[in-house]
């Protein structure tokens, strides 16, 4: 049957204060520049177009995705469920060296906490949000947009399951809209290959070019117990892609910091990311030294390491970008220019006031409080997974304690259901990482906050780090997702009624740990909040509606084509194959080939692309995006990017922004002569 969705009708460095040119621009659905669109790509789209495209994208959990079957089948990156499979697997039947194989739709097994929302409206609450601020300051102000946010969400979706429904800021507080999703909250692995099918050269070659990585998966979307019934979806197209073609992402990036004043990038540049990548190095570290301890450990942090890996070196990107003499001097030129427009407007420059101003007043004490906030609030616990359960059960209980317009703004009633399918998913807790996540948390947070600071001695008391964590570890019975469920349904008095040592311990550091965060919100979220707003409208008032803005892990469309690049440090042509493969393979690790791959190379034709790149404006979250072509089939999936494109966290370049897509003729080549998924297959109308 072929899809309803597609009968279809058919530079120089630039930055987000300025209009977009080119390929630039991530786009909400609902300020797509169609005719610019059209005409750098000599495409024919239209908004009917767009609707269809918007109906049959995905958002995963920190993942994109996007529908390829009327039956709730789901093409994202292999990635993208890794932590999926970990849960699924066990060091006896490790679907990650084998594959997930279902022979038939009734052997597809859950993923544990995985959503899958499709946006279905856009409705502009702007007034009212702004409204809701108008007047407020610190605390107070933040805590008014919280509740106004939450109110509006529980007007819209109440308690309705199958919908979710999000108030999402835009231009930093210049915009903000309504997204009314449809919810499935059973989504099943279909497929997924060999770990190494789609981790093929390991760190060495993440963010690079050429890449020879089939990072592709396949969930399902379920209602009911049954294949969800998904009308709108993307034609898959199995043939091999060309080179020039236009090529569409339609994903989920996650955050960009275009908008963001100078003064404000310089404390990104000297205080956050040095932060960052000291701590992801440390723990990335102290993982790989867990991993060679034992087989049995090497598969408990595999998953996590693959993550901060990708964390570490795309930290290393954007570093390289904000010590760029040359990149920076653009960016001051913009600013420049947009100060100037906003002078040479008296009506204009009366209404900005001076919010470039206010915001560098706030730098001084957001260096001050980060590493505080940091390491108590942002990464309490480590990645610890009992330590998150127990921060979820004590605040819900707390908070839920409290009208839902006085509460912090993730406990509201509009987001409970959320909350709770993560809290009640069947995760597996491996006490030996527990241990090691949580023991390196108190350990850093001490060392960087320093021993007599209170707030380290409020979170060890006279303990050391590595006895408090065996100790909360070994005690906590919280692994057991009926023992959470027991405490979430008994509220508040069940929760301080608990004996295990890990909720106590929460219920003890409650205190230093809302207090910074209150401080963050009051004396750094609320003063920058109310500058940012002032610079959107002034942003709107010098350039219109020519501006995108920054990514907030919503729904976007951004456009280019397939190309490779010449940049001197990046030069490479737009694919690679399978010969290529087989080329650069050694049979030693990173660069030895997934086995059932390597047995079957002799049925694969050499010539079949695997990877590819495009000039489409990219950052992480797009991952899994569906790369579609202007007749609306799908022809591969985004899944990573290179090392000088992760300057687009803070603007774009078209020089040497590079999105990477796995192809569907690679995805298709492995399910037919690798996998033998025949049943997918033919349900992709593949003959």
């Amino acid at each position: 049957m072929r899809p309803l969705l597609f009968a279809a009708s058919l530079s120089a460095l630039a930055f987000a204060a300025s209009a977009a040119s080119a390929e630039e621009g991530m786009w909400t659905f609902d300020n797509f520049p169609i005719a610019r669109a059209n005409q750098t790509l000599g495409t024919s789209i239209d908004q009917a177009w767009l609707d269809r495209v918007r109906l049959a994208s995905v958002r995963l959990s920190g993942c994109s995705a996007g529908f390829v079957s009327g039956e709730g089948l789901i093409l994202t990156n292999q990635h993208c469920v890794a932590s999926c499979v970990a849960a699924l697997s066990t060091p006896e039947m490790n679907y990650g060296d084998t594959g997930f194989l279902p022979a038939a739709r009734a052997e597809e097994k859950k993923c544990p906490g995985q959503v899958a929302e499709v946006l279905t409206e856009i409705t502009d609450v702007t007034e009212r949000m702004q409204a809701a601020g108008a007047g407020l300051e610190g605390q107070a102000f933040t805590q008014a947009r919280d509740a106004e946010a939450a109110r509006i969400e529980q007007e819209a979706c109440a308690d309705d399951a199958t919908r979710r429904c999000q108030v999402i800021s835009l231009y930093r507080g210049g915009q903000f809209k309504l997204y009314d999703f449809r919810r499935y909250d059973d989504v099943r692995l279909a497929w997924a290959p060999e770990d190494r099918a789609s981790t093929f050269g390991g760190d060495l070659d993440n963010f690079s070019f050429p890449r020879f990585a089939i990072d592709g998966a396949l969930l399902r979307a379920y209602e009911n117990g049954q294949p969800a019934q998904t009308p709108t979806f993307f034609a898959w197209n199995a043939e091999a892609p060309e080179a020039g073609s236009p090529v569409f992402l339609s994903g989920n990036p996650g955050s960009t910091e275009r908008l963001l004043t100078q003064d404000q990038l310089y404390t990104v540049r000297d205080v956050v990311l040095p932060l960052d990548q000291l701590i992801t190095s440390e723990l990335r570290g102290r993982l790989i030294r867990f991993g060679d301890e034992s087989e049995e450990n090497a598969f408990i942090a595999s998953d996590a390491l693959y993550g901060l890996e990708n964390t570490y070196k795309r930290g290393r990107g954007r570093m390289a970008a904000l010590i760029d003499p040359a990149f920076m001097a653009r960016r001051a030129e913009a600013e420049a220019d947009f100060k100037a427009r906003v002078a040479a407007n008296p009506e204009l420059a009366q209404a900005t006031g001076d919010p470039w101003g206010q915001l560098a007043a706030v730098q001084p004490i957001q260096r001050q409080l980060y590493p505080t906030y940091s390491m108590l609030e942002a990464r309490a616990g480590g990645g610890s997974l009992l330590f998150s359960y127990a921060r979820t059960l004590v605040r819900a209980a707390q908070e839920r304690a409290k009208p839902s317009e006085q509460r912090l703004a993730e406990y509201s009633d509009s987001r409970l259901s959320s909350l709770r399918n993560s809290l009640f998913a069947e995760r597996p807790v491996y006490p030996s990482m527990e241990q090691e996540r949580l023991e390196w948390w108190l350990s850093k947070t001490r060392e960087w906050l320093t021993i007599d600071n209170p707030n380290s001695q409020a979170l060890l008391g006279r303990d050391s780090p590595e006895a408090l964590s065996a100790r909360l570890v070994e005690g906590s019975t919280l692994a057991d997702v009926a023992v959470r469920r027991a405490l979430w349904e008994g509220g508040l008095a069940a929760v301080q009624a608990s004996d295990d040592p890990m909720i106590q311990y929460l219920l003890s550091i409650q205190e230093p740990t809302r207090a910074i965060r209150d401080r963050w919100e009051a004396e750094v979220e609320a003063p920058t909040a109310r500058a940012s707003e002032a610079l959107a409208a002034a942003r709107f008032g010098a350039y219109g509606d020519s501006v995108y803005p920054d990514a907030t892990f919503s729904l976007r469309l951004t456009y280019g084509q397939i190309e490779g690049s010449d940049v001197p440090g990046q030069t490479f042509e737009p694919f690679t194959t399978f010969a290529g493969l087989w080329d650069r393979a050694t049979g030693a690790p990173p660069f030895d080939v997934a086995p059932k791959i390597l047995a079957a190379g002799d049925q694969i034709d050499p010539g079949t692309v695997i990877d590819m790149t495009a000039s489409t404006d990219t950052i992480g979250g797009s991952s899994g995006s569906p790369a579609i072509n202007a007749a609306g089939e799908i022809i591969g999936a985004n899944f990573d990017s290179t090392v000088l494109t992760q300057r687009n966290a803070y603007g774009y370049d078209r020089d040497v922004n590079r999105s990477v897509l796995v192809s569907t003729e690679a995805i298709t080549t492995v399910l037919r002569d690798v996998y033998g998924m025949d049943h997918l297959l033919a349900e992709l109308g593949v003959e």
